[in-house]
């Protein structure tokens, strides 16, 4: 197969031997840092979208999508329940009530979120019946002469020291009022079973109660809350706005986006200034390929000056040493992107990097390379790569081909 001149004259320069081996040399670095810069790129691209799309899944698997609750309270659950059923999009309903208590066992103690639940209602807007690892959902409500039932975490459970079946101590500062102001109340319930959902900040800090046993824990008489699940999590942001539509302004939703704004906010600028840092690899490999071209337009002078007085056009000149970029750039870019995927694969699906559950919310570091990602980092490591070639290519093309060879 005939290929172009210029493509033939390129490869030419490129893959020099004997006394011009050095500038073969530069081209084989210049390949390497652009592979360098492309595989960190899209390396750390994959570390955060993997920690964006993990903590997400989990947190998303831990808690409901929306929270709504009413100017005037929530009375009867089960009737709003019902009523927020009919919004579009909401496949899921269930009531919550939160509260902070510290939790005792053993001579043990940690502080701990309270959650009342219905638990019927709690398996239709969490993933809470897989993560059940000990004890049942059922056992919360006490048979007769029982104490009332908790889940815990494992995390806090492994804290505290306890198994289904142990005694612990709740206290709180609610429902007791001395004179000298309110004293803490202490109940005493049984761990009812112990749940795993994945996520350290919620088996960590979390006990689930039924309603009743919540509403006396907390002193409280109405529902806080009730938690949806819809289909798209995406969508949940226009989900919210069309509840407060449809059912009127004494409704507040909150989506999870808003609940985590400030993690996402942060995952999502570390995202952006690793990129860009990592970036600036592939940009110093660029600046490799201007060093690369211009010594080879130096050591070629003579060479170019022969093929002007032959009748080749300033075009042509051009074209060649713009080729010879574009190859360093592709090659670069193509081993670059095909190690940092291979890479990112094998670490993702043997896990090989651990980092510490308590600091970082997830065992091991994620990698995931979304399409998107990778083709905005070859395009743009390409397009960078061209670039570079501008320069030096025109010096080529308005070298004199008498001053050239007047000294030769």
């Amino acid at each position: 197969m005939k290929i172009p001149f210029e493509l033939h004259i390129a490869l030419r320069y490129l893959f020099a031997r004997r006394k011009q081996a050095l500038i073969s040399l530069i081209s084989f670095i210049s390949i390497i840092g652009v592979g360098v810069g492309v595989m960190a790129v899209i390396i750390a691209l994959a570390i955060m979208t993997g920690l964006q799309q993990e903590v997400r899944d989990r947190l998303l698997g831990a808690m409901a999508h929306i929270n709504v609750s009413k100017k005037d309270g929530i009375a009867d659950y089960q009737a709003e329940a019902a009523r927020l059923l009919q919004v579009p999009h909401v496949t899921g309903a269930a009531p919550a009530i939160f509260g902070q208590a510290l939790i005792g066992a053993f001579g043990t103690q940690q502080p701990v979120q309270i959650k009342g639940i219905d638990p019927q209602l709690e398996l239709t807007v969490t993933e809470l019946a897989r993560a059940i690892r000990s004890g049942s959902l059922a056992s919360l409500e006490p048979a007769e002469g029982e104490l009332d039932g908790i889940l815990l975490g494992t995390d806090l459970a492994k804290a505290l020291g306890v198994v289904v079946g142990d005694p612990v101590t709740i206290i709180t500062m609610a429902g007791v009022v001395s004179p000298f102001g309110p004293a803490p109340w202490k109940r005493r319930l049984r761990v009812a079973g112990i749940f795993d959902l994945d996520f350290f900040e919620v088996d960590s800090t979390i006990g689930m109660v039924t309603l009743a046993t919540a509403r006396r824990l907390l002193d409280l008489a109405d529902v806080q809350f009730i938690q949806l699940r819809v289909d798209d999590i995406y969508a949940a942001a226009q989900i919210a706005d069309s509840i407060v539509a449809q059912l009127g302004p004494d409704y507040q939703p909150q989506d999870w986006g808003d609940v985590n704004r400030s993690l996402y906010s942060a995952l999502r600028l570390e995202k952006i200034a690793v990129s860009l840092a990592i970036g600036l690899i592939v940009m110093v490999a660029a600046l490799n390929i201007v060093a690369t071209l211009i010594l080879l337009v130096m050591e070629k002078h003579r060479d170019i000056a022969i093929l002007k007085t032959m009748g080749t056009s300033a075009r042509s000149v051009t074209i060649i040493f713009v080729l010879q970029g574009l190859i360093i750039g592709l090659v670069g870019t193509t081993v670059g992107a095909t190690l940092g995927y291979v890479a990112c694969t094998i670490l993702d699906r043997y896990q090989l990097i651990r980092v510490p559950v308590d600091v970082y919310m997830i065992s091991h570091l994620p990698f995931t390379v979304l399409p998107r990602d990778f083709v905005i980092v070859v395009a743009t490591a390409v397009v960078i790569c061209l670039v570079a070639t501008i320069y030096p290519s025109r010096q080529a093309a308005k070298l004199d081909p008498v001053q050239a060879l007047r000294y030769e």
